[in-house]
């Protein structure tokens, strides 16, 4: 029974259910890309014009921004756990809703039910698992949410491949209705598995053995084993360090002795900044220079764009390592910069004309795609849970989500309109604000990575000197102080793991301590 795990099989469980449900988000941004060209589908809906097409697409963002901001308001109240459970009750509900419709109205209004759940499930997935796991693996569990988020953007694309040659009424309503398979599995895995301990802490303050128990559970270990005691301190004393706030939407924009509001602006830009890559750009653009460039019929077309999400998988695994080994600004930085130039050598390539020219524009898309996904796509998810305190954490990765939904919807309204008058030219706004990223990122984004959570809080305040050291570069004096202390609180940590894990080699070597401690 899920109720009775512990240790590594309990944060598997909870990594799975968290990624089902970045896996629904992947499959609903990709879905409707087959659905809208389905001809049993147009006429189901009246035959709407591109025009409202769009419209039907967006009503998606719309909800979903909607979602985000209601999981501010839910995070906190029902916990991590009971609003991913809201969550992908309204996916299921609004997935079999679409797939059911006889009307445009009834198919619209699924639509942004759907939105709201997704909204919900992206907001506090990210928190769930990043307050679950060991601060040592977080980074790359985050990314198993991505990685499985483009599986469920490659089924979509499988699915509506397979379905073209089926035409009729199963090939837009199985599509939109396969969604709730995997929010069932969420409904019915996630009732047995705990919420975090830090929000049990939290939301019992009077009585922190709850969160104990779970923090134990998930280290594997008895109550009083000293790395769990010493972990529930470490919440407990952040808890202590945040008291002067009480978690309201005001302290999003106070200090409150931890630099909250700084903390806050930094977790809302990141992901605003990730739209501003291009991402949605190239693959927006993709199947019409599969078309156009390459002269592919649409058939072909649709199975080059199979691939293309194919390899975005394969690519994302390669941050399972590095996420977690590199840290998370030397990744967005250097990332940034990969992407800028593939645009630009994106733009060159289609403004030739040639055949030639439009095999490499190809080329740089599958190379922009794995760009983004070593840099761009998990770091940027997990940050804001990271960056945040306690207190806030719902609240401000919820409005991050938010402000990513926003970013894509200007994104995808600026596209089309941007690439009709200013065509290949479209691309190197992309790239001048890859490469703006890059320099914001360096210059004001501390490394979280290798850090326990609580411990970033000791970043924002401990004091510092209000000139930087003599010897300090004229670049290293425009950082952001607080960069520097966040890359020596990381030495520190790493420095600190590598001599634990020589005197627990030595105790094993000397027969002082067990190789295998029993669990509790």
């Amino acid at each position: 029974m899920l109720s009775q795990l512990r240790g590594a099989p309990l944060v598997a469980a909870i990594t799975s259910v968290c990624s089902a449900g970045f896996l629904l988000f992947g499959y609903d941004q990709g879905v409707m890309s087959g659905v809208v060209i389905s001809p049993s589908w147009l006429a189901a809906m009246g035959h709407p014009s591109f025009l409202e097409i769009g419209t039907i697409t967006a009503l998606y963002d719309v909800g979903a921004v909607a979602g985000a901001i209601l999981a501010a308001f839910t995070g906190d109240q029902l916990g991590r756990k009971r609003t991913l459970l809201l969550g992908a009750l309204l996916v299921g509900v609004g997935g079999l809703a679409m797939g059911c419709a006889a009307a445009r109205g009834t198919f619209m209004a699924a639509r942004v039910v759907v939105g709201v759940g997704i909204g919900l499930t992206t907001s506090v997935t990210p928190v769930y698992q990043s307050e679950i796991s060991a601060h040592a693996q977080r980074g790359w569990q985050v990314c198993c949410q991505l990685t499985t988020m483009l599986v469920g953007l490659l089924m979509a694309y499988c699915i509506n491949y397979g379905f073209f040659f089926h035409p009729g009424e199963a090939q837009w309503r199985f599509p939109l209705i396969f969604q709730c398979v995997f929010a069932a599995y969420i409904l019915a895995a996630t009732p047995f598995l705990p919420d975090t301990p830090r929000w049990l802490m939290r939301r019992y303050g009077e009585d922190p053995g709850r969160g104990l128990a779970v923090l134990a559970r998930l280290r594997g270990k008895s109550e009083d084993d000293r790395e769990v005691q010493k972990e529930m301190a470490e919440i407990l004393g952040a808890l202590q360090a945040e008291s002067k706030a009480q978690g309201s939407w005001g302290d999003l924009f106070r200090s409150n002795g931890v630099s909250a509001h700084k903390r806050f602006y930094l977790a809302v830009a990141i992901q605003f900044m990730q739209q501003l890559s291009g991402i949605n750009i190239v693959t927006y653009y993709a199947p019409t220079l599969f078309r156009t460039a390459l002269d592919m019929n649409q058939e072909n077309a649709l199975l080059l764009g199979c691939f293309t999400q194919l390899w975005y998988v394969l690519a994302s695994f390669v941050t399972w390592y590095t996420i977690d080994r590199i840290g998370r600004r030397k990744l967005l930085v250097s990332m940034a910069l990969g992407m800028g130039l593939v645009l630009i050598g994106e733009a060159l390539a289609t403004a030739s004309g040639t055949r030639t020219g439009a095999i490499t524009a190809v080329v740089f898309l599958f190379l922009f795609e794995a760009f983004f996904s070593w840099g761009w796509m998990a770091c940027v998810w997990i940050y804001p849970p990271e960056i945040l305190p306690l207190k806030i954490r719902a609240k401000g990765s919820a409005l991050a989500a938010a402000a990513d939904f926003i970013g894509n919807w200007i994104v995808v309204e600026v596209t089309p309109v941007g690439i009709a008058k200013m065509g290949w030219a479209f691309y190197l706004i992309w790239a001048a604000f890859n490469v703006a990223n890059a320099g914001i990122v360096w210059l004001f984004y501390p490394e979280t990575g290798g850090l326990k959570l609580e411990a970033i809080d000791d970043v924002f305040t401990k004091e510092i000197e209000a000139h930087a050291p003599e010897g300090t570069s004229v670049l290293r004096r425009l950082q952001w102080a607080r960069v520097r202390v966040a890359a020596e609180a990381v030495e520190k940590s790493k420095q600190g793991a590598s001599s634990q894990q020589s005197e627990e080699r030595g105790l094993l070597e000397d027969g002082a301590i067990d190789s295998e401690p029993e669990l509790a």
